[in-house]
């Protein structure tokens, strides 16, 4: 069958991050007990594809490896489906991004971006109509990961204010969109002016350049760039407000952590991976509901998937970037 598929990492230093990129044909899948095939329509690139090329989360023994995280298609029984990328272990009950045996599609078990997926039969989500499945296909990462900070780990209710720090990524534009629909003051950053107007139309009531003081101190920040952002993200909350980190792009070494103020505003600092099946489930009804949808950057097929990698790896997106089949 068609695959994007890890054949090797590329070293540290090298000019190529996408060196072990291969674009070509691989197996058709085994589908194991409790496990469905679903046939895949579309598919969304997340930096974990990125990271996956260097050696992050995926170990040498497992090349070659067939990348994506998130897919939206059609299941054996002919259901349209999106597709849940965390495999817990089948012990495992209760919260699957609290099993320490966990791993997302891609890791441990082949990923999205081919003809079919195989996935645990828990794994699958009814798709609505009202979403097409290139929109489908943009939620089991990113936006399933907004959907997490904001609601389950930031317990965010209507009425609060919320920064949003790096406008731009998957990740950031769900958050701004989701947020706006829940009934919260987004307020977004970016270095870069186009984004903050793309922010804008996205649903953000206010945008600053990336360190900029606020006007007002905000109950939460919804943190995902790192050691460049952090400690704008520390003073930007009022006493008791919370910081909700799900990743560093920019790098997790701080320069300052701000422990200082952190202890005597009596902050917190929530981490944040993934999300549940249910809360998958939830935020497809909540965008079937409100008609929120996700933003794409671009829609590629999937033969052209490096042109999708290249435009990630050099920043160069504001929203996702979908292969279709």
């Amino acid at each position: 069958m068609f695959a994007v598929y890890a054949d090797s990492f590329a070293p540290a230093d090298s000019e190529d991050p996408l060196a072990g990129l291969v674009v070509g044909e691989r197996p058709d899948p085994e589908v194991p007990a409790g496990w469905t095939r679903v046939t895949v329509r579309a598919a969304s690139l997340n930096h974990h594809d990125l990271w996956s090329l260097q050696g992050v989360g995926l170990r040498e023994e497992a090349l070659p490896m067939i990348l994506g995280c998130d897919a939206a298609g059609v299941d054996e029984d002919g259901n349209e489906v999106v597709v849940h990328a965390v495999v817990s272990d089948p012990s495992w009950r209760g919260d699957e991004t609290l099993d320490p045996r966990r791993s997302l599609l891609s890791e441990r078990h082949q990923g999205t971006f081919a003809d079919t997926v195989v996935v645990p039969s828990a794994n699958v989500v009814p798709k609505p109509g009202s979403l097409s499945f290139e929109e489908a296909a943009c939620l089991p990462t990113s936006w399933l990961t907004a959907y997490r900070m904001l609601f389950t780990r930031g317990d965010l209710k209507a009425g609060d204010t919320v920064l949003v720090q790096g406008a731009g990524g998957g990740v950031a534009t769900a958050l701004i969109a989701l947020g706006r629909a829940a009934g919260l003051r987004v307020l977004a950053t970016s270095r870069d002016e186009a984004k903050r107007a793309k922010a804008l139309e996205l649903g953000a009531h206010d945008v600053f350049e990336s360190g900029a003081r606020l006007p007002v101190k905000v109950d939460a920040v919804m943190e995902t760039v790192g050691r460049a952002t952090w400690s704008h993200s520390v003073r930007a909350l009022r006493p008791g407000g919370k910081i909700v980190i799900s990743g560093t792009t920019s790098g997790p070494k701080l320069d300052d952590a701000e422990l200082t103020r952190i202890f005597f505003l009596q902050l917190s600092v929530i981490g944040s991976t993934m999300g549940t099946r249910a809360e998958l489930a939830s935020l497809v009804a909540m965008l079937d509901a409100t008609g929120v949808r996700p933003l794409v950057d671009r829609a590629l097929p999937m033969t052209e998937a490096r042109d999708g990698f290249t435009a990630m790896s050099a920043g160069d997106l504001f929203g996702k970037v979908v292969f279709t089949r």
